[in-house]
């Protein structure tokens, strides 16, 4: 049997070009589906994979701000380094997370998703694990350049299988199951700390231990990515019947699903599409408060007056906000398909009248400086936004797989410029570093509103020019990206 497929203009697609998804449905015994069976199938799914991707960006968060509950527990005094040289270990992490996210999409793309997102889980576990022997500035400074490696895969990996299995409508609802993960590690990591600060043993210090029980527990996670994640509908454990009825469940997003192939064409097109550069933009703003807030949350409460132990008591509240605005983005942004409004929203919630308040308050109101470091929390779920419209509005494999890398790199951008607003020299208020808070929010504000602009011109002008082409036989799966697919439109 050929591997070639006929598209409705009759051109022969060879198979590199089809998503595997058309490679793989029989056409001759499709079944309707029922809202009955959708609904068990959606909650089979959900059952299968929303558990382990909520682990994998949970233990990703703490992880990655395990250091910043370390450095109120005695790290930098037990590891003799300066407050700049902690402030390092915050941008190196972000640096090497950013120099791998175009080899780790190219990797991804090329190798099955979920085994590769389960091996890059194991191995940023070891390096955690690893970290409770550090000793010194060398020692940190490696294993967090490594850490930042591995947990490069994790979210776009995380996108891209959302993708997959979603549709457009349910997909920001999913997004927030697994980005809450960066509220759930906050509160964990806050208990954690807590904990440990009553520990008083001569053997190994609060901090070493931290690290080595999370370090254990993401190795045993991503075991079970390895073991438990599928890689693709094709290939799942589903039923035959069940496996179509994922495919042809979002064969309506015309975003496809898989393509082992690379198209360089698509990656080009990618960085010329004017979207890219505004969801770029907008990433790199909302993310500067990010970047500061996730590195030096604990230090900013410690800031006020406290002590280590009521520091880390006082951080859970930390991740009680961002659960609330995740999942509450998330649904808001399901139930009424507006994505640029609710990130407005939280920019102006969480960057102008967070950052306000902590920037311009008297120092001696403990009170309204916690409400706004509290609310800082918030600016994190306009990037889970971020991600469904990258996950949305991008089509054509390649294309997704690059734009997935992009929105990372802008995040990793966002992050390297966050911490370094945080200098010793502005100790104990840091007030240039909350005044950039305020200004790189309003910004993303501003850059947000323009992308919306755009989404609804470039929406009215495909409406006008393409209103009499009918529909293309199976054009959802040619693996035609968004600019090539004439019944694309952008949701916004």
């Amino acid at each position: 049997m050929s591997s070639d497929k006929v598209d409705a203009e009759g051109q022969v697609s060879k198979a590199a070009d089809v998503d595997a998804a058309l490679e793989y449905l029989d056409h001759d015994n499709t079944t309707v589906m029922t809202e009955i069976d959708e609904k068990k199938l959606v909650r089979k799914i959900d059952f299968r994979i929303v558990p382990l991707m909520w682990a994998c960006y949970s233990l990703q968060y703490l992880d990655k701000t395990l250091i910043n509950y370390a450095n109120v527990m005695g790290l930098q005094d037990d590891t003799s380094i300066t407050g700049d040289q902690f402030s390092h270990l915050a941008l190196v992490f972000y640096v090497t997370y950013l120099a791998f996210e175009f080899p780790t999409g190219y990797l991804m793309q090329r190798l099955p998703t979920s085994k590769y997102l389960g091996a890059n889980v194991i191995l940023w576990g070891l390096m955690v694990t690893l970290t409770s022997a550090a000793k010194n500035w060398a020692a940190l400074v490696t294993l967090r350049v490594l850490l930042g490696c591995f947990e490069a895969a994790v979210a776009p990996a995380l996108i891209l299988i959302t993708s997959m299995w979603y549709k457009k409508s349910e997909q920001p609802a999913r997004v927030s199951f697994w980005y809450v993960g960066t509220g759930t590690g906050s509160i964990i990591g806050a208990l954690a700390s807590f904990g440990f600060q009553h520990y008083e043993g001569e053997r190994f210090t609060s901090w070493q231990i931290i690290f080595l029980l999370f370090g254990l527990i993401t190795i045993v996670v991503g075991t079970l990515v390895v073991v438990f994640m599928p890689d693709s509908p094709m290939t799942s454990k589903l039923t035959r019947e069940e496996r179509k009825f994922a495919i042809e469940r979002v064969r309506e997003n015309q975003t496809g699903i898989e393509n082992k192939h690379f198209k360089m064409y698509q990656v080009v097109e990618c960085f010329r599409d004017p979207q890219t550069w505004l969801l770029s933009l907008i990433t790199i703003c909302s993310n500067v408060p990010n970047g500061a807030v996730s590195s030096y949350q604990a230090t900013i409460i410690k800031g006020f007056g406290y002590t280590s132990k009521e520091t880390a008591l006082l951080s859970i509240p930390s991740g009680v906000v961002a659960c609330i605005s995740v999942l509450s983005a998330g649904l808001v942004v399901a139930k009424f398909n507006m994505r640029g409004p609710v990130i407005i929203a939280t920019l102006l919630i969480g960057g102008v009248l967070g950052g306000s308040l902590l920037a311009f308050l008297p120092h001696d109101n403990k009170g309204g400086l916690l409400a706004g470091n509290y609310l800082t929390n918030v600016i994190g779920s306009s990037l889970l936004i971020l991600y469904s419209l990258a996950a949305a509005n991008y089509a054509g494999h390649t294309k997704k797989v690059t734009m997935n890398a992009i929105v990372l790199i802008s995040f990793c951008l966002g992050n390297i410029i966050g911490p370094l607003t945080f200098r010793d020299v502005d100790k104990p208020d840091y007030l240039p570093a909350k005044i950039t808070i305020v200004v790189s929010a309003a910004v993303s504000v501003a850059s947000t509103g323009l992308l919306m602009a755009y989404y609804s011109w470039e929406n009215k002008r495909r409406d006008s020019i393409y209103s009499g082409i009918g529909h293309k036989e199976n054009s959802e799966f040619l693996d035609l990206t968004d600019r090539e697919n004439k019944e694309f439109r952008y949701h916004w």
